[in-house]
């Protein structure tokens, strides 16, 4: 009789560890499912905002930026805070040569938290004045998107300069 609850006990033992092992499995398919679409519609986001600054799209650049005093860029060493500040600059900037050249194949996106994802890729941008010659410089641009009910929006755009390749 002992023998006989054993084996019972043993094959229900192994049966309860293989359907954990299976929920685990699954959990983590379906984890790895919700991180690659949010790094598609990270991506894709990071994709329109570089398209809407190349055309000087300002309303759609408007869009794609988070709507809050938080919003932070950092541009010439100086520090924009707000959407409303962000969006004065880039019109005014617009007025020029303002084209950015990012390096597709080197972009990575993390997720340092929920809701959060950081973007960086090195990128060539072109800027000058109106009625100036344009300068080239390479940065490693680096922003950051939170995720909102109306999809991902960027939260802080923190370019850093690097050395000519």
């Amino acid at each position: 009789m002992y023998a006989a609850n054993t084996d019972w006990c043993n094959r229900h033992v192994a049966r309860c560890l293989a359907a954990c092992v299976g929920v685990m499995f699954m959990s983590l398919m379906l984890t790895s499912a919700a991180r690659a679409a949010a790094e598609d519609e990270v991506r894709t986001t990071f994709e329109r905002f570089v398209a809407a600054q190349n055309a000087h799209d300002i309303k759609t650049v408007e869009s794609l930026l988070l709507g809050s005093p938080d919003f932070l860029w950092i541009t010439r060493g100086a520090a924009v805070w707000g959407h409303e500040a962000a969006i004065k600059r880039f019109t005014i900037l617009y007025q020029g040569v303002w084209r950015l050249e990012p390096e597709a194949s080197n972009l990575r996106i993390a997720f340092p938290g929920a809701g959060v994802a950081q973007v960086h890729v090195p990128i060539i941008f072109t800027i000058g004045t109106a009625g100036q010659t344009a300068q080239q410089t390479r940065f490693l641009m680096n922003l950051i998107l939170v995720t909102t009910p109306n999809g991902w929006k960027v939260s802080s755009i923190l370019p850093i300069p690097a050395p000519a390749q």
